[in-house]
C-alpha cells in the first residue's frame, strides 16, 4: 500500500517507529497524566450536587444516612453549618481540576514539540546523508519545505492525536459522572451531540483532504519561487523582473492560505451550533424536571450538575473534532514528511569516520560505464585509465562530453553502472568509498561560501574552536589570496555575506582552492576550478598548486588547454570515450 492509499493510524503507527523510547516512555507518563486529569473531573463535577442541595435545602442534607459519618466527624450541629465546608470542598476540586488540565496542556504540548525537534533533525541528517545522485535528482524547495514546514505540520498532527487522546479520556469521564446523575439524560446528550459531529465529519472528511493535498503542494512551491526570486536577485534586478516573481508567489500563496484558512473554519465553526443546542437540551430538561411532583428544588442539583458537565463536554467535543479536522488536514505533509523521514542511513552514518584507504601506487578505471537514467545516454561509456599517484591529469573535451561526471565518480559521488575503480587493486565500493573520499579535496567552479568569516570558510565544516589558523593562512598563501586578506581590516575575520556575495568571482574561487588545500588531502580535483580567474593570477595559482608535494595528485579540468602545460597527461573526453591522451606538447602538436 502507497502512502497516498495509507489511513490516519496506519500514518501514525509509521510515525511511531521514528519516535525514540525515551519519548515513547514520556507518552506512557501522559497518558497516566490523563487518566488522572479525567479522575479530577468526575470530582469536580461530582461535586456540583452536594454543594447545589446544600445551597437549596440544607435540613434534607444534614438527616442524609450517607452524610452522618461526616456530620460526626466534624462535630457539626446546625444544617448551615455545612455551607462553609462544602464550598471549600467544591472550590477545592474546582480548581484542582482546573490545575490538573493545565498540567495536562503542558505536557502534551510540551511533549509534541520536543517530539517535533527530534523529527526535523532526523530528517535533516537522513537528508545529508543521502547519495549524491539523489540529491541531484530532486528540487531542494522540497528537501528545505519538509524540514522547515511540513516537519511542523508533523508537530501539529501530532500535538492533535494527544489532545484528541486526551478529549476521549476526559469524555469518557464526564459520561461516566452523568451516567451516575441522570443515565437518560447522559446518553441523549452524548448520543445527540455524538451523531451531528459524526455527520459533520462525513460531511467535511473529502474537503479536509483536498485542502492538505493544496497546502502541501503549494508550501512546496512558495519555497521554490522564493529560492528563485532571491537566489536570481541580480538578474532580477538588472531585467526588472520582480513582477514576474511576484506573481508567481502570489499564484503559490494564495492558494495556501486559501486551503488552510478553510480547514481552519471547517474546525471551529461547529462550536457555536453545538453551543447553542446544549443551552436547548438544558433548557427543556429544567422544564421537564420542573412540572414533576418534586419541584424544581429537587432538581436544582442535578440540572446543576448536567450543566456544569454540558460546560465542560461541549468544549471537549469541540477540541476533539478540532483535533481530528487538523489531524486530516496535515495528512498530506505528514506522508510527505514520513517519505522524509523513511530515507534510509548508510551503515557509516552510525560509525566512527573511517581510517583512509591506503593509497600508494595507482587510481584505475576499468570498464567505466555511467548514466544518469535508464531512459538517457551514457554519459561515460567502457572507459579504461590508470592514474598514477603524484601526477598531474588534466581533463579537456567540448560540453557535455563527461568531465565532470567522471571526476564525480572517481571521487564516489556517484556509482558507476558498469566496470569499477580499483585503488592499489582495491575496488572500491558502498563499503569503503568513505575512506576513499578521506583522500580527496574538490575544488569546483561555482565555489560555495557559507555566511560567516574567511577563516571558517577555508576551514569548512570544522568547528571555530578546532580551526587551525596557522594552517589557514598558508592554505591562503598557497592559493594567492593571503596579501588580500591581510589588507582588510577584519583580515580572517571578515564576514564574506551570503553566498559569498560581497567577495569579487576571483576571490571567492581562491578561498574555494585554499579550502583544499587546508585539508591537506593527497587527491585534489580542480573542476575549472581557475576559470573565474585572469591569466596572471591563474599561472601564480597553477605554480602554486603544481608546487605541492610530489605525494599529491592532482586532476584539473580546465577550459583553456594552456592551463594544463606542466600535466604530466593529458586526457580529451569525447562522447563518453577517451579520444586523445598524452602529454601537453603531445596534444599541441597533434591540434596543430
Amino acid at each position: 500500500m502507497t502512502s497516498e492509499q495509507q489511513p490516519i493510524p496506519q500514518l501514525l503507527k509509521r510515525l511511531s517507529s521514528h519516535i525514540s523510547s525515551r519519548r515513547r516512555g514520556q507518552f506512557a507518563l501522559l497518558l497516566v497524566l490523563m487518566i488522572f486529569t479525567s479522575f479530577a473531573e468526575i470530582v469536580s463535577i461530582g461535586a456540583v450536587i452536594p454543594f447545589l442541595a446544600i445551597l437549596t435545602d440544607p435540613a434534607r442534607v444534614f438527616i442524609h444516612p450517607s452524610a452522618q459519618s461526616i456530620i460526626k466527624a466534624m462535630g457539626l450541629t446546625d444544617p448551615q453549618q455545612l455551607l462553609l465546608p462544602l464550598t471549600i470542598a467544591f472550590g477545592l476540586a474546582a480548581l484542582v481540576a482546573g490545575a490538573m488540565r493545565l498540567t495536562l496542556l503542558w505536557a502534551s504540548t510540551r511533549m509534541s514539540y520536543a517530539v517535533g525537534a527530534d523529527l526535523s533533525i532526523s530528517i535533516y541528517r537522513r537528508t545529508l546523508y543521502q547519495p549524491f545522485a539523489v540529491h541531484v535528482a530532486r528540487n531542494s524547495s522540497e528537501v528545505i519545505n519538509g524540514i522547515s514546514g511540513k516537519s511542523g505540520n508533523a508537530i501539529s498532527v501530532i500535538n492533535m492525536s494527544l489532545s484528541l487522546i486526551s478529549s476521549s479520556v476526559m469524555l469518557s469521564a464526564i459520561l461516566i459522572a452523568l451516567l451516575v446523575v441522570d443515565p437518560s439524560t447522559a446518553l441523549a446528550a452524548f448520543g445527540g451531540f455524538g451523531l451531528i459531529y459524526g455527520f459533520i465529519i462525513q460531511l467535511t472528511r473529502k474537503r479536509l483532504l483536498i485542502n492538505s493535498q493544496i497546502a502541501a503542494r503549494e508550501s512546496t512551491q512558495v519555497i521554490k519561487s522564493l529560492q528563485e526570486g532571491l537566489g536570481g536577485i541580480r538578474d532580477v534586478l538588472i531585467d526588472g523582473s520582480q513582477a514576474v516573481y511576484c506573481q508567481i508567489y502570489r499564484n503559490a500563496d494564495q492558494p495556501l492560505r486559501r486551503a488552510q484558512g478553510n480547514n481552519s473554519f471547517i474546525s471551529s465553526s461547529p462550536r457555536f451550533g453545538m453551543e447553542a443546542l446544549g443551552m436547548l437540551l438544558i433548557a427543556a430538561l429544567a422544564y421537564t424536571t420542573a412540572r414533576q411532583a418534586d419541584g424544581i428544588a429537587n432538581a436544582i442539583p442535578v440540572l446543576g450538575a448536567l450543566a456544569l458537565a454540558a460546560q465542560r463536554m461541549l468544549p471537549i467535543l469541540q477540541q476533539a473534532f478540532m483535533a481530528w479536522s487538523s489531524i486530516q488536514g496535515g495528512k498530506t505533509s505528514l506522508q510527505d514528511t514520513l517519505e522524509l523521514l523513511d530515507q534510509p542511513l548508510p551503515n557509516y552514518a552510525e560509525h566512527p569516520p573511517h581510517k583512509p584507504l591506503p593509497f600508494e601506487q595507482h587510481i584505475c578505471l576499468t570498464q567505466l560505464s555511467f548514466r544518469y537514467t535508464p531512459q538517457t545516454p551514457w554519459v561515460i561509456n567502457n572507459l579504461d585509465l590508470t592514474i598514477t599517484k603524484g601526477s598531474r591529469v588534466g581533463f579537456i573535451g567540448v560540453t557535455g562530453s563527461g568531465k565532470s561526471t567522471l571526476l564525480d565518480i572517481v571521487m564516489g559521488l556517484l556509482e558507476p553502472n558498469k566496470g569499477t575503480i580499483d585503488i592499489d587493486g582495491e575496488p572500491i565500493s558502498l563499503g569503503n568509498h568513505r575512506a576513499w573520499q578521506a583522500h580527496i579535496a574538490h575544488v569546483p567552479q561555482a565555489i560555495f561560501l557559507a555566511d560567516s568569516t574567511i577563516e571558517e570558510n577555508i576551514a569548512f565544516g570544522i568547528p571555530k574552536v578546532q580551526i587551525n589558523l596557522k594552517r589557514v593562512r598558508q592554505a591562503a598563501k598557497q592559493a594567492q589570496i593571503s596579501s588580500t586578506i591581510e589588507a582588510w581590516p577584519k583580515q580572517y575575520q571578515t564576514v564574506v555575506g551570503e553566498r559569498g556575495i560581497r567577495l569579487s568571482g576571483g576571490q571567492r574561487q581562491r578561498i574555494g582552492i585554499a579550502r583544499a588545500l587546508y585539508k591537506q588531502a593527497d587527491v585534489i580535483i580542480f573542476d575549472e576550478a581557475t576559470s573565474a580567474l585572469d591569466s596572471e593570477t591563474e599561472q601564480a595559482v597553477m605554480h602554486s598548486i603544481e608546487g605541492l608535494s610530489e605525494n599529491v595528485t592532482l586532476l584539473i579540468i580546465a577550459h583553456r588547454l594552456t592551463t594544463l602545460k606542466n600535466c604530466t597527461q593529458i586526457v580529451e573526453l569525447g562522447g563518453g570515450c577517451i579520444k586523445r591522451i598524452g602529454t601537453y606538447q603531445d596534444i599541441v602538436s597533434q591540434s596543430a
